[in-house]
């Protein structure tokens, strides 16, 4: 990780490194997936924010960064009629699939810098 927090209009760089541990050359798809830690909305068990396809020589390995932006994080706020990334706890989470999470971390996302809510349009 980049950073310790998501700054409320910024991002982090998730980093890591996939190594092929077969003996065929091959792909793997990496992804990135985030849950809320004790949110206040209703929110999925986890949610893919990116990925990348990665070829990979027999034994290989390779270094992968992914950029989380935290207006990805956001959701629909009815009230502000507008997107709103609500602060807390975010877990991050990388693996091959949903079923197959192989690295997590959590980190805070920032509380907004500015709270005054400005008028719908």
């Amino acid at each position: 990780m980049s950073a310790e927090s998501i700054p409320d209009e910024g991002a982090v760089t998730v980093h890591f490194d996939v190594t092929n541990t077969g003996r065929r050359e091959g792909d793997e798809v990496a992804q990135l997936y985030v849950r809320h830690i004790g949110s206040r909305l209703p929110r999925p068990p986890q949610e893919l924010k990116g990925f990348r396809r990665v070829h990979l020589a027999a034994g290989a390995s390779a270094h992968v960064e992914l950029a989380l932006r935290a207006a990805d994080l956001g959701y629909w706020d009815q009230q502000k009629k507008g997107f709103a990334v609500e602060p807390g706890s975010l877990e991050i989470r990388v693996g091959s699939s949903s079923a197959d999470i192989r690295l997590t971390r959590t980190i805070a996302i920032a509380e907004p810098a500015n709270t005054m809510s400005r008028p719908g349009r």
